[in-house]
């Protein structure tokens, strides 16, 4: 019976969405990209912990799974990046909305 629940606890459909935007940084990456498409120093000044190293990787992750996408273009002389949701990567925004009220309304448990 054991093994059961473990198959169960594995083929959890909530664990291929945490799957993906799991991370310290991910959430707080695609709650800024809801807003619309940002650049690259626009996440970072909006996220200031996180580093540009970090930035960089959790950006390539969430292009690799289909979840938003990489737009280079100039600027005059200047080469910029934008990123912004895949079609795909917008089917997750109803859920993290529904994550963010539930964060709202239920915070942080006190331990």
């Amino acid at each position: 019976m054991v093994e059961q629940v473990a198959e169960r606890t594995i083929d959890c459909p909530v664990n291929a969405a945490l799957e993906v935007i799991s991370g310290k940084w991910k959430p707080s990456i695609l709650c800024e990209l809801r807003v619309g498409p940002r650049r690259f120093g626009e996440l970072k000044r909006e996220i200031p912990a996180i580093s540009e190293k970090v930035l960089a990787a959790d950006l390539r992750a969430l292009e690799a799974d289909g979840i938003v996408s990489r737009r280079e273009f100039h600027e005059g002389a200047v080469l910029a990046t934008e990123y912004a949701f895949t079609d795909f990567g917008r089917t997750l925004i109803p859920a993290l909305n529904a994550l963010a009220e539930w964060g709202l309304t239920h915070g942080r448990p006190s331990r």
